[in-house]
């Protein structure tokens, strides 16, 4: 309980420090000091204000951090603006912290690294896996990003595009792995919707809502993955589906199609469906066809050979799998589900077996390794 509120203080917390004047790296170093503090005291003394709490404790660790004559020169003059104990203000500077965090000095994938990593809590490899890097590359990345900002004023926001990639990131993280951050990413965007008349932004917020309102049915009562083609329907969120695909039309409306709104177009159709057997894959190819045109992506080429597979037959969804690169996550798994579909159980049953090795986590694994028993027991003796 003590770590999901430090969690979701750490934001705004962070966001204090960089407006009383530390520089970006510091201010970080310093909030995730007053972090390991928290975790230590508050399980036997909670605060009565635990924002005021790690502000100030965050405040002093940054103070205490610097060495040098000049930093302590500065130091004694910040020393007076140090926040008193008491109640912090209410104000949520999330979004203006990913906005900061976006800097113009950074590169896109470097400014979306180090948002996860300093405001969405991800850890290195949470970051490294989105990214589908190593987790030792991914460390420099991020290190070389702190180095960048270091010092540097941040009075100038970075784009939109930047901060939509890292709200998707983080809403995926929490949707799939084990920090729950996809409430959070989907509270953000409502408010950057709000404050941005903008058809991605309004994409994303649908492609949320989207996948959000499936949540309940993705896991069965024991923790264990259920398939799309295999969830309870009457468990999906009919309201959440509703709003989402009100945003989206409105949203194509204005024909400025980008990666978000074709995104959440197939998620749309996916929630349309009263049944598996009723999606419209046709439909669902033509927009996977859209978005490999607006973004070239691996793993977009990944999902649409599934969805080949379902609208043309396994054998064309294997046809289009063998044009993507066999490293890819998961590609071992669609391989699989193709061959299964194609009713060569036993390759099938090898490739899940070898799929599950490879799972980024335990309940995918133990999903995939579930289907391997299966098809080894059908298979005869």
């Amino acid at each position: 309980m003590h770590e999901a509120l430090i969690r979701s203080l750490t934001p705004s917390v962070l966001a204090v420090l960089v407006r009383r004047g530390a520089d970006f790296a510091a201010a970080e170093d310093a909030v995730q000091d007053a972090l390991v503090e928290a975790v230590r005291v508050w399980p036997a003394d909670p605060p009565r204000d635990a924002k005021g709490w790690l502000v100030t404790v965050a405040w002093r660790k940054f103070l205490d951090a610097g060495r040098s004559d000049t930093a302590r020169r500065r130091r004694e003059e910040l020393v007076g603006e140090e926040p008193a104990p008491g109640p912090a203000p209410a104000a949520d500077d999330t979004l203006r912290l990913y906005f900061l965090c976006a800097h113009p000095s950074l590169t896109p994938s470097s400014a979306v690294a180090l948002t996860l990593r300093a405001v969405g809590g991800l850890t290195t490899r949470q970051i490294a896996q989105a990214y589908l890097v190593p987790e030792a590359t991914m460390a420099q990345r991020i290190s070389r990003a702190k180095r960048t900002v270091s010092g540097v004023r941040f009075d100038r926001p970075g784009d939109v595009a930047t901060v939509l990639r890292v709200l998707y990131l983080v809403f995926n993280e929490g949707y799939s792995g084990d920090v729950d951050l996809a409430a959070e990413a989907i509270r953000l965007t409502r408010q950057l919707a709000a404050a941005i008349d903008h058809p991605e932004v309004a994409g994303l917020l649908a492609l949320m809502l989207l996948h959000h309102a499936r949540r309940a049915a993705r896991t069965a009562p024991d923790g264990s993955l259920v398939p799309l083609a295999e969830q309870d329907r009457g468990r999906w969120d009919t309201a959440l589906i509703a709003e989402g695909v009100a945003i989206l039309q409105a949203a194509l409306a204005r024909d400025r199609l980008g990666e978000f709104q074709a995104q959440a177009a197939i998620a749309a159709l996916h929630a349309d469906a009263p049944t598996a057997g009723e999606t419209d894959w046709v439909q669902i190819v033509e927009w996977y066809d859209e978005l490999t045109r607006l973004t070239d992506s691996p793993v977009v080429r990944l999902n649409r050979a599934v969805a080949v597979g379902e609208a043309d037959g396994p054998r064309a969804g294997l046809a289009a799998l063998a044009a993507v690169d066999a490293s890819l996550p998961r590609h071992t798994a669609v391989a699989a589900y193709l061959h299964e579909r194609d009713g060569d159980l036993e390759t099938a049953a090898r490739l899940y077996a070898e799929a599950a090795r490879k799972a980024p986590d335990l309940a995918e694994r133990d999903h995939l390794t579930r289907q391997a028993a299966r098809l080894n027991a059908r298979r005869p003796r």
